[in-house]
């Protein structure tokens, strides 16, 4: 277990790193697009236009990496069966561009009826752009779907380091690219951009798959068994990502008739909630998962059931004083990063009363990230489609009924605590399935770091706002003094009050730096 373990701690390290420079490059993304147009219909159009190729790619290559094909290679790698592994990988490779094509052309001739039916509120000329904007991106559907795979066998190898970096330069391109040449095509520019990034984020893999010894074989045989093995984990999973993308779907048709900028402001809010999902979770989660998937191959149900535990504690030992703290600081930063040019005070008002309430359910789907991981290791794959079905529909129904009376804040609410609902199926399920998955423990943590992150939001809450009212600085100088302070003071309030109680997890996370990990998890 040491050396998994050590390996586990390095692999999230490096993703973390990455990840933080990835976000950080991503936000840029963020202020450069929004400094330039503003919240209004046409950065409305332009997150229209990721609609289809986004389901397309999810629907045919995330669901499949995340929960069929990284569980079945890895259990080829762990058992000396590499050359299956590799023939299997192929086929489903072969069978899932052969369709990635065909949807992308009938996507192609519909487009504008699609659009109509996601984004109904918007405009006659701004569904047009959408339209536009939409054609352009399905060149980075297939490209992204290339990714897709080349991050599954690197993983499967637990090599993260060559697609960490092909995020780097994803997020950078599209920068550059945008920026030159919005003057002469307008938001196309960013569109582009995309197209660009994608392309080069598996150029910059390739170099990584030669060194694993990528093989490719031009195959169809659809009665490989591996191959079976994958279809049968993919079928629920397809079904169920059906269900989210429908949830999505909904989120999107109720908050383009809500007014200009409103698709805008709930992205906006989301993605600043899923910096800590992205940051801390999706690393974590993704490290652990080649070892959870290879504990189950070898049989190994305690350590399967210790490790999971371990990663979902530390999860919310991060997640939860995340959540709170970007409560407390939301507006400001808010007004940091994105109030110049078109973004107006208006503008972060509404994203920020859109965060505060996606916040709430930010811990829930941090733990999200291992629960789902943990059942596809399991090669459960039919659980988290049931309980994303279940959840879903409760917040569907809640934000139709939320959204006439609290707008797109009560969309943001809706998806909160249908987050919760979800984590509590999976838990439930999970403690039938494999026994006990030490709730004593789960909940012991939880409630110390809510407590522990309760104090800490007071004290950001005070110093941010006394800061601000205090300081005669320039605005953009008195916001990265209060809101950088307020930071380090809560960092260091709610590291002194975890470290009093001693907790296994806090000890997780600090040899995690240090690349080492407790002996016993």
């Amino acid at each position: 277990m040491s050396d998994t373990g050590k390996r586990v701690a390095k692999a999230a390290v490096l993703l973390m790193i990455t990840v933080i420079i990835s976000r950080i490059l991503g936000y840029g993304r963020e202020v450069a697009l929004y400094t330039i147009f503003g919240q209004n219909y046409i950065t409305d159009a332009y997150r229209a236009a990721f609609s289809i190729p986004d389901f397309i790619y999810m629907l045919l290559v995330g669901g499949a990496l995340s929960s069929a094909f990284i569980p079945i290679f890895s259990a080829c790698l762990a058992t000396d069966r590499e050359e299956e592994g590799w023939k299997s990988a192929s086929i489903v490779f072969n069978y899932v561009i052969l369709l990635l094509v065909v949807l992308i052309a009938l996507a192609y001739l519909y487009t504008r009826p699609l659009i109509n039916l996601l984004a109904p509120g918007l405009p006659p000329d701004y569904i047009s752009m959408a339209v536009d904007l939409t054609h352009i991106m399905f060149a980075q559907t297939f490209f992204m779907a290339l990714n897709g795979f080349a991050m599954g066998i690197l993983n499967s190898y637990n090599n993260f380091a060559a697609p960490a970096l092909g995020s780097l330069v994803y997020n950078l391109v599209i920068i550059v690219v945008g920026v030159a040449l919005v003057d002469q095509i307008g938001i196309a520019a960013f569109s582009y951009g995309v197209v660009l990034g994608a392309i080069l984020n598996f150029v910059v893999q390739i170099p990584a798959l030669r060194r694993v010894g990528m093989k490719y074989y031009f195959n169809f045989d659809y009665k490989d068994t591996g191959f079976h093995q994958i279809m049968i984990l993919m079928v629920p999973v397809l079904a169920g990502l059906g269900v989210v993308q429908l949830n999505l779907f909904v989120t999107q048709n109720l908050s383009s008739g809500l007014g200009s900028g409103t698709i805008s402001a709930l992205n906006l809010a989301q993605r600043i909630m899923n910096l800590p999902i992205g940051i801390f979770a999706v690393s974590i989660a993704t490290a652990v998962f080649p070892t959870l998937t290879a504990l189950t191959a070898r049989g190994e149900l305690d350590m399967f059931k210790r490790t999971g535990s371990l990663g979902l504690r530390a999860i919310f030992l991060v997640s939860i004083p995340a959540s709170l703290g970007l409560i407390a600081i939301g507006e400001p930063l808010i007004s940091l990063l994105f109030q110049q040019g078109e973004f107006t005070a208006s503008m972060v008002t509404a994203t920020n009363e859109a965060l505060i309430y996606y916040c709430i359910g930010l811990f829930a789907y941090s733990a999200i990230q291992v629960l789902n991981r943990g059942f596809y290791a399991l090669k459960d794959t039919l659980t988290p489609v049931i309980a994303a079905a279940l959840t879903i529909a409760f917040n569907i129904i809640l934000s139709i009924q939320l959204s006439g009376s609290m707008g797109h804040k009560g969309l943001a609410l809706a998806y909160s605590l249908a987050g919760f609902v979800n984590v509590i199926v999976l838990m439930i399920v999970l403690r039938k399935k494999v026994g006990k998955v030490g709730g004593i423990k789960i909940v012991t943590s939880f409630v110390i770091a809510t407590g522990a992150s309760l104090v800490m939001y007071g004290v950001v809450k005070f110093s941010t706002n006394f800061l601000l009212s205090r300081l005669i600085l320039a605005s953009k100088l008195n916001l990265l003094i209060s809101v950088g302070t307020g930071i380090c003071l809560g960092v260091l309030v709610y590291g002194v009050i975890i470290y009093l109680f001693k907790l296994e997890e806090s000890e997780l996370l600090l040899r995690m730096v240090r690349k080492r990990l407790p002996k016993k998890p």
